[in-house]
């Protein structure tokens, strides 16, 4: 009688999809009771030794299966015991609407020999698989646990994921453990802490019924502050320049000053009367030559949001959340990975040619085959665990829905931009001294677009055409003006500005950024507008209704993100939010709670923890040590955040 296996994946779908290509589609599926979403499929697999031939049961979790907890008697909210919760044990159990799951997995791990385990293969995913496998020892102690690395779902790579399995990773497991009771202890402490705080206040933060606090949450949130008070408190500057034109063969020739500009206008007066002075200018260098423009890297996560925000114009939690989908259903690779460079050894060719058939990009897919294809450029990050994001098969884009469309064609155009040439054109510049001043002006000729003709979210464009000129002649500019203008006000921040300033300061990963993002919007420390500018330098009340303000303002409407559709979302903060963020500034505190600093040591030692250099004792217990002086500290000082919300919330005192 064969050996029996148990594989358990992280969502029915991939469970599905791994159960039909190991099965050859020869698969019996039973219902799972208690859960209508999770199946049990049963087939025959021959797998690598020492396994064999053996009969394989496929069932999946629905992401985590236990929760993190303090007990019932911590369950009051108090002022009092806040301090309580830093000490307090933590109890971890599988959720009630996950039980029937767990207890399939244990009834199913009786009479395996072997688990394997298919779940996402990054820090989260080992996680849920060290859930699995305490679920199995429930049924069998000490059953053999393995689990398959994988990246996608196409079959061949099932397959070679299904005969090379390796052990799960405990060092990962251990440091979500760690963030999982960090995150449970400072969010119920400071959320508790601060919602009491501020519902004493009365008016509307009496209404409110959490104010809550995230390590994550709060830094983004204060990325957007920030930016606000850069917009509110901007002052313009006055600024002059020259500009010089020389007309020649038909063309305006537009030179500019080398300065730039000046912001003292007498300085400016004197410069352009020697200019006048001068009369002639004087070719002072010629230098025409090939240029380039890059091809973009291999797709990670954060770019992936990033350019979904900005050219398929949607928030970054929708991109994620349909990636995620078009993963689910085969057609890309798993869309959660930091590595923007290709594997020497993968066959990228063959995932080029699944796309000739295509009407909009097969014919650009078969000349890279015919002789155009170049490797793709390499990046310098690689997390080990998944290839950069990229088609694995051919879909018609008619068959999906509109946003899948959007991001699965985003996807294959960036790959096969990845796989084209550089664009190739030729720059020409010529420098002229006109009095003791010099000007310059740059002309480029595109010769070649190669990666353009595929990628349409960059642009490169010839620009004006320079006529001839030679090295040492003068000539008499056909005009020459003084002109002056005003320094703009930088725009509140951006989606895609926000995630670029949390990747570049740890906060989050590139598969939880995008619900840190969509956290403050839920709390409504932040509305969104689109990128016209309408209603710039208000801030909204307490969830975008209205309120009266105080720096702020006025409140008006503030919509949620959505989808598709409209300009570039832009952040602003609610009254609320950016109390939220002064008060605890103005506390005094050596690191902020409103600043990224603290978080970003975390996401540190959690890489240490990955790489053995750290426990999660330690850990666990340095990063409690911290946050409990902050805590002491915004006690002594409480008086500076309910100061903060009596003037931005209810308008008081300026």
């Amino acid at each position: 009688m064969p050996s029996r296996i148990l594989c358990v994946a992280e969502k029915p779908s991939i469970a599905r999809s791994v159960a039909n290509h190991l099965s050859g589609g020869q698969v019996h599926t039973r219902n799972v009771p208690g859960n209508h979403y999770v199946k049990n499929y049963d087939f025959d697999f021959a797998f690598g030794p020492p396994w064999g031939n053996c009969s394989v049961t496929m069932t999946s979790v629905l992401g985590h299966l236990t929760t993190t907890d303090f007990p019932s008697q911590y369950k009051k909210w108090q002022i009092s015991t806040c301090r309580e919760l830093f000490d307090a044990p933590v109890i971890t159990q599988v959720t009630e609407d996950k039980e029937p799951i767990a207890k399939n997995i244990t009834q199913q791990a009786r009479s395996s020999r072997a688990l394997f385990i298919w779940t996402d293969c990054d820090r989260e995913g080992e996680h849920i698989g060290s859930e699995v496998r305490q679920a199995a020892f429930q049924g069998k102690d000490g059953i053999e646990v393995k689990r398959a690395i994988f990246s996608n779902t196409e079959r061949a790579h099932i397959l070679r994921a299904a005969q090379n399995p390796v052990p799960l990773d405990d060092r990962q497991v251990n440091a979500v453990a760690a963030r999982m009771e960090l995150d449970l202890r400072l969010g119920v402490i400071f959320t508790r802490f601060t919602t009491l705080t501020l519902q004493a206040l009365g008016g509307e933060l009496a209404e409110q019924r959490v104010i809550s606090y995230g390590s994550c949450q709060f830094p983004t949130l204060g990325f957007v502050v920030d930016r606000y008070f850069r917009v509110k408190n901007f002052v313009p500057e006055k600024f002059w320049s020259i500009k010089v034109t020389h007309r020649r063969e038909g063309m305006d020739v537009n030179f500019s000053w080398r300065r730039h500009r000046l912001f003292d206008r007498m300085s400016v007066v004197v410069l352009f009367e020697r200019c006048l002075a001068a009369r002639l200018a004087k070719v002072t260098k010629l230098l025409k030559k090939p240029t380039s423009k890059w091809k973009p890297l291999p797709l990670t996560t954060v770019e992936l949001q990033k350019l979904g925000s900005r050219f398929l114009r949607m928030d970054s939690q929708r991109v994620m959340k349909v990636a995620e989908d078009l993963y689910n259903k085969g057609w890309i690779s798993y869309p959660r990975t930091e590595t923007d460079q290709f594997d020497k050894g993968m066959d990228l060719k063959r995932l080029v040619e699944k796309q000739t058939q295509d009407n909009a990009w097969g014919q650009h897919a078969q000349g890279l085959l015919n002789g155009a294809f170049q490797q793709p450029r390499g990046g310098r990050n690689n997390d080990q665990a998944h290839p950069p994001i990229h088609p694995v098969n051919y879909v018609a884009p008619a068959t999906l829905g509109e946003d899948e469309r959007r991001v699965y064609e985003f996807v294959v155009r960036r790959f096969l931009a990845c796989c084209s040439d550089d664009a190739k054109g030729e720059s020409t510049s010529v420098e002229i001294e006109y009095g003791s001043e010099l000007f310059a002006a740059n002309g480029l000729l595109v010769l070649q677009k190669n990666y353009l003709l595929v990628y349409p979210y960059d642009r490169w464009e010839s620009s004006q055409q320079l006529p001839q000129f030679t090295v040492g002649e003068t000539f008499e500019p056909s005009e020459a003006n003084m002109t002056d203008g005003e320094t703009s006000s930088p725009g509140y921040l951006t989606e895609p500005e926000l995630i670029s300033l949390m990747d570049a300061n740890g906060i989050g990963t590139d598969a939880t950024m995008a619900e840190h993002i969509a956290k403050i919007k839920e709390r409504e420390y932040v509305m969104t507008q689109g990128g016209d500018g309408a209603g710039r330098g208000v801030t909204a009340g307490r969830g975008g209704r209205g309120g009266r303000g105080g720096r702020g303002g006025r409140g008006g409407g503030g919509g949620g993100g959505g989808g598709g559709g409209g300009s570039v979302q832009q952040f602003i903060p609610t009254t609320l939010g950016v109390a939220l963020i002064e008060g605890y500034d103005s506390i005094g505190l050596e690191t902020s709670l409103g600043k990224p600093f603290l978080r970003k040591e975390m996401e540190i030692k959690m890489k240490e923890i990955c790489a053995g250099r750290k426990s999660q004792n330690d850990f666990v217990q340095e990063t409690l040590e911290q946050y409990r002086d902050v805590f002491v500290r915004t006690q002594q000082q409480v008086e500076l955040l309910r100061a903060a919300c009596r003037k931005y919330v209810f308008g008081e005192g300026g």
